[in-house]
């Protein structure tokens, strides 16, 4: 409901149609998606007797979940390079943050999530599975389904460590970049308004960063001999269930332009329910 509710004021308000809220708006999108996957099913097993799902279910819930991150990963780097242009790049903004462009970027998240683990299910999902058939875990996540797996699963571990370096570290390393270039720059300002506007966009997007990224790394890029079910299961709730939860909260009560439009939203909502 947050994320839905910040998908409708960020289409239905034209002042907030610019790059940064476009792709706020794909993120919350990215967000609803990412938490449908598994909290339903898991849902479901809390509530009912039969807590079982189907091979072909199983390889599916994984593709999407998979797909998300890596598309989150590529979106909050994209958000990232959004701030570094509109701060240290004023004058070109417009220019590099064209329509087209935004698209584009936001296009490329989207594809490369998807085609990324696509490749990755169907690696692990093409492995020897016989027995036992009981996953340790909330949902169809990578290192539970491989413990399952009959046959060496050295390569998958290689591919998967590969694929995280990619699209975890790189995307971080230019997050990194662009914030070292904008604490740079956030430094030298003068004006006190623009100053605060400035660190108020880039705290909130930083937060989504470290709770993200944070969870997500120690998860998929630590050494197999510190993997542990019970951490396991843990750490994937929070990244899967509550940073999704929390996302609308941490860029709406920083943000003074989501905030009054969530204002105006409310008021016009209420003034029509008093119509009514």
């Amino acid at each position: 409901m947050g994320n839905g509710a910040v998908v409708y004021i960020l289409r239905s308000d034209p002042g907030l149609h610019s790059p940064m809220y476009f792709f706020l708006c794909n993120l919350s999108i990215l967000e609803i998606v990412y938490s449908s996957v598994t909290m339903p099913k898991i849902l479901t097993n809390l509530l009912s007797e039969d807590k079982t799902i189907p091979f072909l279910c199983c390889a599916v819930q994984m593709f999407f979940f998979l797909a998300m991150g890596a598309t989150e990963c590529l979106l909050l780097a994209v958000m990232a390079l959004d701030r570094f242009t509109a701060i240290c790049r004023p004058l070109y903004y417009s220019l590099v943050m064209s329509v087209q462009r935004c698209f584009h970027l936001a296009a490329f998240s989207w594809s490369s999530g998807l085609f990324l683990s696509l490749g990755q299910t169907a690696f692990i999902f093409s492995l020897t599975f016989c027995g036992p058939n009981v996953i340790d875990h909330f949902f169809c996540d990578i290192p539970p389904v491989l413990k399952l797996a009959c046959t060496e699963t050295y390569l998958n571990e290689v591919a998967i460590f590969s694929a995280c370096v990619a699209i975890l570290l790189t995307p971080f390393l230019l997050i990194l970049g662009s914030y070292t270039q904008i604490i740079s720059t956030l430094l030298r300002m003068k004006s006190v308004d623009s100053h605060r506007k400035a660190y108020s966009t880039c705290v909130s997007h930083l937060t989504s960063v470290t709770l993200f990224y944070g969870t997500a790394s120690f998860m998929y890029l630590r050494p197999r001999s510190l993997y542990s079910l019970h951490t396991d299961r843990f750490l994937a709730l929070f990244y899967s269930v509550v940073t999704p939860m929390l996302n609308p909260l941490i860029y709406t009560l920083r943000n003074q332009e989501v905030k009054a439009s969530l204002l105006k939203t409310s008021k016009l909502i209420h003034l029509f329910c008093e119509k009514k």
